[in-house]
């Protein structure tokens, strides 16, 4: 093995890391964030010091302070990335004030992949270090494959040409000259061998790692829900109180906007994790185009709204009918709308029409925004592809919104495409789905509930996590119930016992005694018979919900739970709901 291809192999197990700052104690916080990920972090005080260690080894990527003395963090990048050798190497920079558009347009032309804003937050910076590691031991694996290869098609060369050379000068001798020729390239063919069977472990490592990647992915939006979950009973909280200002309710309402935000992200990674693993289900039945129109239209408004951009309606064919889950569906329309309005400037105008023939409907969303080239038509589908321009790094966004609208519409039959004039011109994306062969669905009866007076109820909040569990807890207390919480899943039942709880709301992940462990101990007293058992978790497939089902669970709850659901779920039991059997 060649010494490129043993330092190159060296460097996949543990990568180089240039930290960058002139302040001591951020490279000291940088430090304790990154080293769970057991990499080599290397620091620098200057961005002098950083290029004269870059001459040294190579580092996977550099995480780099914008404002230093003497030279700063764009200086430093554009140094870097003027020498072939690092011009490659990704950059994260990190600011401690707020960076404007002209800055990030700047820094990504100097070679940025990210910003990341002081305070810096640990999940979401190891986040992007280890998807930029990962991506660098990836490359140097491939590398390594390629040099290898060389290697064997450079020996295979070397013997055809030593068997051609001795064929021409002994031709009396030719028998002999054949026999050590094959001889030769036997020896060189199981070299070959030797090789591709390399290649294909290597291979498969990268299959395993991409595997490791979708894992990753999942538990990272699963753990991601646990923190929202007190979040959002907080801003529930906040909420039921009275605003003491206008500039209150304003600021209640960009939280909760910024917060639903942040559960759609986390819901578009669950559902890139399940469609890479084949693990995404839908629930069909009929559903009017319409409804799930609406809806999408209600997800997407507070970004339009932002923009101040004007949505215009056409739904001429406002009554056909699709076989189709409807949730999914919602969420295939609002992926649209949302990218339309992320690529359209402000003041602009967006496009929604709806029509349909006898055979499919047609549901177009039309922007003014920014366009698309046309070589990029066919790309923009891909996962984690997004357009290289200003505006639309501007707005942000993963990359995977539109790659989950493809995999939808497919599962559901039906195609997608996306259409352009070029930059400038807007865009224009068209899905078509194929009607419901059935008769319409019939108008649903309106039946007026019984009035019944509702009563204070008796509740118990269970929770190893206690902001979240006191989060909930002031949530119900706020809106008038007796609520007790619980954090140890041990000693529950004894003190269930003495305060007979109406409802209890269960997290489902809590050590010693889970809540599917739990939940069965709970059913089996006799006071726990009419208790409604509330599940709560970061897992949301069919196959969890019938896991909490099976357990004795009345009702699966996806955090984070909105203040809306909750309350629905008190009503439920305060109008007399009978727990399953």
């Amino acid at each position: 093995m060649s010494g490129d291809l043993q330092r190159m192999d060296d460097e996949v197990e543990a990568v180089n890391i240039l930290l960058v700052d002139d302040k001591a104690a951020r490279l000291l916080s940088y430090r304790s964030i990154l080293e769970p990920l057991a990499q080599n972090l290397i620091e620098a005080n200057s961005g002098t010091e950083a290029l004269r260690l870059l001459m040294e080894r190579d580092f996977a990527l550099i995480l780099l302070d914008v404002n230093m003395p003497d030279m700063d963090g764009f200086e430093t990048a554009a140094t870097i990335h003027q020498h072939p050798r690092f011009e490659k190497t990704p950059i994260i920079f990190v600011s401690a004030i707020n960076v404007t558009d002209f800055d990030r347009l700047r820094g990504y032309k100097l070679g940025a992949v990210d910003y990341v804003l002081v305070p810096v937050i640990p999940e979401i910076l190891r986040s992007k270090v280890g998807v930029l590691v990962e991506l660098f031991r990836k490359r140097r694996e491939l590398q390594i494959s390629n040099l290898r290869l060389a290697d064997a098609n450079a020996e295979l060369a070397h013997a055809n040409a030593a068997l051609h050379s001795e064929k021409n000068r002994e031709v009396h001798r030719l028998n002999q000259t054949l026999q050590l020729a094959n001889e030769a390239l036997e020896k060189t063919n199981s070299n070959l061998h030797a090789e591709v069977a390399e290649r294909s472990r290597a291979e498969q490592r990268l299959q395993d790692a991409d595997r490791r990647k979708d894992e990753f992915l999942a538990t990272l939006a699963h753990e991601l829900r646990n923190p929202l979950a007190p979040i959002q009973s907080a801003l529930g909280v906040r909420r039921l109180m009275q605003p003491r200002d206008q500039q209150d309710a304003e600021l209640q309402g960009v939280m909760e906007r910024q917060l639903r935000h942040m559960v759609r992200l986390i819901d578009d990674l669950l559902d890139v994790s399940r469609i890479t693993r084949d693990r995404l289900e839908l629930r069909l039945e009929e559903v009017r185009v319409i409804a799930a129109l609406e809806t999408a239209i209600e997800l997407a408004k507070p970004l339009m709204l932002d923009a101040n951009q004007h949505l215009h309606l056409n739904f001429s064919g406002r009554d056909c009918i699709v076989r189709a889950d409807e949730q999914r569906l919602a969420q295939i329309f609002a992926n649209i709308l949302n990218n339309a309005s992320k690529y359209t400037p402000s003041d602009g105008n967006i496009w929604l029409d709806c029509q349909a023939d006898t055979a499919q409907v047609t549901v177009s969303v039309r922007d003014s925004g920014i366009g698309i080239e046309a070589d990029k038509l066919d790309v923009i589908f891909d996962l984690f592809r997004q357009i290289d321009t200003s505006l639309e790094r501007a707005r942000g966004g993963l990359g995977i919104g539109l790659t989950l609208v493809r995999r939808l519409v497919s599962m559901h039959g039906g195609t997608v495409q996306a259409y352009s004039d070029g930059i400038g011109a807007g865009s224009n994306f068209v899905v078509n789905l194929p009607l419901c062969l059935c008769p319409a669905l019939p108008a649903s009866e309106v039946q007026t509930p019984v009035a019944r007076s509702l009563q204070r109820l008796r509740i118990y909040v269970i929770d190893d996590n206690r902001d979240a569990a006191d989060m909930l807890a002031l949530s119900l207390s706020t809106i008038g119930h007796d609520v007790r919480t619980c954090y140890a899943s041990l000693s529950f039942v004894a003190l269930a016992s003495a305060f007979l709880p109406d409802l209890i709301f269960m997290d489902v992940g809590m050590p010693h005694l889970n809540g599917f462990e739990l939940a069965p101990l709970v059913r089996a007293q006799s006071w726990a018979q009419n208790s409604y058992l509330v599940a709560l978790t970061g897992w949301g497939q069919e196959e969890d919900r019938l896991r909490s089902r099976a357990a004795g669970f009345d009702e699966h709850v996806v955090k984070p739970a909105d203040i809306e659901t909750i309350e629905r779920i008190c009503t439920t039991v305060q109008n007399g709901a009978v727990r399953r059997q």
